[in-house]
């Protein structure tokens, strides 16, 4: 019997997946239960198991190719004796499908090859490196590569996380980036004035290393996760509301626990997290059938990732965990987030979001509101401030402004005011708690 290899659904959300790197080559014996394929999904990498017995007789979509949910990519014989018959039924499949995709005015095309009857499709994915030593290079490093005949197997990446990029592959080869000169302009003619020093010219921007200049890249497969859900939050009726928290008190026993390997990423999502639990409505999202009010307060971190997107992982329980335990699983998932090795409950499972740049001094900023979300809070930099007390003196204390963007269908303005002033609270008078 020969059986099809689908493309997995692997998130209620995904709708195609990339083929990072096949695990078996054409001709391989397959055990029940085997890895197969690595795939990677909307933000992970994640290895599809064989359903079946028998023989990797042809592989239909290779190593970077991407394929529609429940579409075949691969063909697995039950014997050796209908491994043929197999590669006949995959070209065939191919040869219709071709067919009844082909316009009458587009040139005459030849189909695509479907069976690989050679080695095993070259895995050369984009992503961070994991345990079984599968290539890390960016697009434009394998297609200098490819060019240059150079072997990725033998270059040491110097880009984020051991990432191959095109200055590696350059210099295993000798040879430097070509810059295109940029042509002189000539001023125009201007009426006579007196002598002035000129000004020195502004020193030019340097590009970023490894981004291929005068070229359009592809979006990733996380990249267009997350434009599908931008462009979805746009049916969502949202506002914001801001509050300034004055943050002593918690710098203070930042300070004190710093050491212990607490992150200040951690002590802002228990903070929010023991305050949903006075709050449920802030912790629910809407439904067609109504308020999905959630068991657990799961707080969802953005988390930018090295070759762009973000990606937020998910502190389960965060309100349960003492903040040593929740600084320790936050570093793991962020690790494990960057190597695309997370699975989908540790990033779809959010029930209230964070979104921090106040590690870049940004003072502050407005979040969209990602689908399924009822509300996300956007955390600026704490900064000193001239403040003028209630008695009427002035004194410095350090404040940060936050701004919460929430889903108006199930979240009023009170019920997000009400929210943010107990989180000061909790922040300003009882920070100490937060260890507890």
């Amino acid at each position: 019997m020969i059986h099809e290899v689908f493309m997995p659904a692997l998130s209620s959300t995904m709708t195609e997946g990339k083929i990072v790197s096949w695990e078996k080559s054409p001709g391989d014996k397959v055990e029940k239960g085997e890895t197969v394929v690595v795939v990677e999904s909307d933000k992970a990498d994640m290895d599809v198991e064989s359903f079946y017995a028998g023989y990797l007789a042809v592989i239909v979509s290779s190593a970077g190719e991407t394929a529609p949910v429940g579409q075949a990519i691969a063909f697995i014989a039950e014997t050796e004796a209908e491994v043929e018959t197999a590669k006949q039924k995959a070209a065939s499949i191919s040869q219709t499908a071709s067919a009844s995709s082909s316009e009458p005015s587009s040139g005459s095309t030849s189909p695509a090859p479907v069976a690989q009857e050679s080695a095993a499709p070259e895995a050369t994915p984009e992503t961070i490196s994991r345990s079984n030593g599968r290539i890390v290079a960016s697009p434009r490093a394998r297609k200098l590569a490819k060019e240059l005949k150079v072997d990725l197997n033998t270059l040491r990446g110097s880009g984020p996380h051991g990432r191959i990029v095109a200055e590696d592959v350059q210099a295993a080869t000798g040879k430097q980036p070509a810059v295109a000169p940029i042509p002189a302009v000539a001023p125009a003619p201007a009426a006579p004035i007196p002598a002035v020093a000129p000004a020195p010219a502004p020193a030019p921007i340097a590009p970023a290393a490894g981004v291929p200049l005068g070229e359009v890249v592809p979006l990733s497969t996380l990249q267009n996760a997350v434009v599908r859900n931008m462009v979805a939050s746009l049916q969502i009726p949202a506002y914001r509301v801001g509050y300034t928290i004055t943050t002593d008190n918690l710098d203070k026993l930042y300070k004190q626990i710093k050491s212990k390997g607490v992150t200040m990423t951690a002590l802002l999502a228990k903070a929010v997290a023991v305050t949903l639990q006075k709050h449920p409505l802030l912790n629910a999202s809407y439904t067609d059938a109504g308020i999905q009010y959630h068991a657990g307060i799961n707080v969802a971190v953005a988390v930018a990732m090295p070759d762009g997107g973000l990606i937020t992982p998910v502190l389960q329980g965060a309100d349960r965990m003492d903040i040593y335990s929740l600084s320790r699983t936050w570093k793991d998932l962020v690790e494990r987030a960057r190597a695309k090795q997370l699975q989908p409950e540790e990033y779809s499972s959010g029930t209230f979001m964070l979104s921090n740049l106040g590690m870049f001094g940004v003072d502050r900023f407005d979040a969209i509101l990602p689908p399924g979300q009822g509300a996300i809070l956007a955390i600026g930099a704490s900064r000193p401030q001239v403040v003028v007390l209630e008695e009427g003196t002035m004194a410095m204390r350090r404040q940060m402004q936050v701004n919460m963007t929430c889903d108006h269908r199930i979240i009023y303005g009170a019920n997000a005011a009400a929210f943010l002033q107990d989180l000061a609270k909790l922040i300003e008078t009882n920070a100490q708690s937060l260890t507890m």
